[in-house]
């Protein structure tokens, strides 16, 4: 696919990786030069979004370190686990694969018959 603004709009949709108001590309896990890549080595873009959802599964352990839950006198605050976040992603992954697959052509039988020749 060759990548171009709507189709980094419309993959970054299916990515949840909004610009926030008043930020950059620089604001969200992947800039526009990584999802040109995805875009250029998809297929469809339900193949990149696939793929994307498979790096941030990776990205997690980076971002979250190993805290789940912080204490601060009686309050405690239970943060999503990396598990629970990476299981996510990796569903949205699978979710994007079969969507891609079903973009693809499928088979096709033909029955040929030759010709009476004179």
């Amino acid at each position: 696919m060759t990548p171009d603004e709507n189709l980094r709009a419309r993959l970054r949709k299916l990515l949840d990786e909004k610009i926030p108001a008043g930020g950059t590309e620089a604001d969200t896990r992947f800039l526009d030069v990584d999802l040109d890549e995805l875009l250029l080595e998809a297929s469809n873009i339900f193949e990149a979004a696939s793929a994307g959802w498979t790096m941030k599964a990776g990205m997690y352990q980076a971002e979250m370190g190993d805290v789940d839950q912080m204490t601060l006198g009686q309050e405690t605050e239970r943060l999503t686990s990396l598990k629970e976040r990476q299981e996510y992603a990796l569903k949205m992954a699978d979710k994007y694969a079969a969507m891609a697959r079903a973009q693809e052509p499928g088979s096709v039988v033909l029955k040929l018959t030759p010709p009476e020749v004179l």
